[in-house]
């Protein structure tokens, strides 16, 4: 009989397939007119999980289904949650895609579409070694139960209200969740931290209608001006944002934690290379890689105002608005931090528009200690998978619903992520290495032994 490794090995090439027909359903949560699509992305990962030979159920919610699965009951086991999300975030601009976004392309070790990488392909590496096990007949030593939304991109809403309602279901002893990224192939990563988020919209509302600009122009305020003048004021020239009372609850970084972040393999001109920038920009006394995990950021992440249609129309917009996204670290709340920005936004704002504020979803920021058995079982299960020792990252990015588990389930998550920094999540022609597609299977068939006797030696 062969040995799960030796079966993932064997089916490398039906279960890339499997991903291409995952990846081929538009389930944008953030657009009303792909819910069917969002539906049938749910009912193909349910009944993908009962082929398996999982139990499973699809929960239907005042948004989106959640689907929990179940392997078959090992008696006196521990139990693990894995959890994911088959949303995947908007394609466009579609005119950057080199091949459609929903219509999966191999090309050299890489496959391309939207949701590859986030989430879809990272939470199937998990599901197909759980297949390799029970096609082989190789026993699990513990029980897992998959947890598999479709808000994350969302805020995850539904999600935080079933959370409460089925926490017995839910009841494990610690959550995997890849849904991250590492530095690189030779570099697998247990990530131990993560930035949190909070969302605001900002309008400003100026004369009652668009008004003539050779006509009312220089006697009336321009609110895409004021707006722009506004948040210019937000960030000053070393990269610190001016909000008052914005660094006030921030974590330090140790000195361990940055000689950690330090053994991560790019150099400032490799991450400019990556990012396409003409030159670096960020918070003056951090290196790169602590800017982009370990300090708080102020982000514009649109602006809106007057006319952007073909050629010109000489107008005075009736108003101006921006969404923003305020990432934060280790021990910032997002309510606090929030409502500093609003006060500082509304004794600045002039009196020559109306300043509205609209608060959008929100997550705390996270972080456990690598040194427990989980964390260390965890590194030796990425060290086997991807064959190079593993490193501790802080990531950048959010996953909100993180805290949530640790509040409600009482468990602490291990962050494992396959996502290679050039695999342009939430941008165009995202993608998915394949090598690391395979990876990630392999350290999930490694992890589920390791976790159990961790636990053991642990209660020993």
């Amino acid at each position: 009989m062969s040995s799960p490794l030796d079966y993932l090995a064997r089916e490398q090439s039906r279960l890339v397939d499997d991903l291409c027909q995952y990846v081929r359903f538009p389930s944008v949560s953030a657009q009303p007119a792909h819910g069917p699509d969002v539906l049938r992305a749910a009912d193909w990962i349910a009944a993908r999980c009962r082929q398996v030979g999982l139990t499973t159920t699809v929960y239907p919610t005042a948004g989106n289904p959640i689907v929990v699965a179940k392997t078959p009951a090992v008696p006196g086991a521990p139990t693990f949650l894995v959890y994911g999300h088959y949303d995947v975030q908007p394609p466009e601009p579609f005119e950057l895609w080199t091949t459609p976004p929903f219509d999966p392309q191999v090309r050299g070790r890489d496959l391309f579409g939207r949701g590859t990488s986030d989430n879809k392909g990272q939470h199937l590496a998990h599901l197909n070694a759980v297949e390799a096990y029970l096609r082989t007949g190789t026993p699990l030593p513990c029980n897992l139960t998959f947890l598999i939304e479709g808000e994350e991109e969302i805020g995850s809403k539904a999600l935080y209200e079933f959370l409460p309602a089925h926490k017995e279901e839910l009841a494990c002893s610690a959550i995997i969740i890849s849904d991250n990224g590492i530095p690189g192939l030779e570099f697998p990563s247990l990530t131990y931290a993560l930035r949190g988020i909070a969302a605001i919209e900002v309008r400003l509302n100026g004369p009652s209608r668009d008004l003539h600009s050779g006509l009312f122009g220089g006697t009336v305020e321009n609110p895409a001006m004021a707006l722009c003048q506004l948040l210019a004021q937000m960030r000053d020239a070393d990269g610190r944002i001016t909000v008052p009372g914005y660094y006030d609850d921030v974590a330090p970084l140790s000195e361990y934690e940055r000689q950690q972040l330090a053994r991560i393999p790019a150099t400032a001109e490799e991450y400019r290379q990556l990012t396409g920038s003409p030159q670096l920009f960020g918070e003056v006394g951090f290196t790169p890689e602590e800017q982009r995990t370990s300090r708080p950021t102020f982000e514009i992440n649109g602006l809106t105002s007057g006319y952007q249609g073909e050629g010109s129309k000489t107008i005075i917009p009736s108003w101006a608005s921006a969404k923003l996204t305020l990432r934060l670290v280790p021990n910032q709340v997002p309510s606090r931090v929030i409502a500093a920005v609003k006060a500082h936004l509304e004794k600045l704002c002039p009196p020559t528009v109306t300043l509205t504020v609209k608060h959008g979803h929100g997550g705390e920021p996270y972080i456990v200690s690598p040194d427990g058995p989980l964390a260390q079982a965890a590194l030796g299960a990425l060290e086997a998978g991807f064959g190079h020792p593993a490193l501790l990252t802080r990531e950048g990015g959010s996953i909100p619903i993180v805290s949530a588990f640790q509040k409600v389930l009482g468990a602490d998550t291990l962050l494992l992520g396959m996502a290679l920094p050039d695999d342009n999540a939430h941008s165009p022609n995202e993608k998915f290495n394949l090598d690391a597609y395979a990876a990630g299977m392999r350290m999930a068939v490694h992890l589920w032994p390791r976790l159990t006797q961790a636990l053991a030696t642990r209660a020993a």
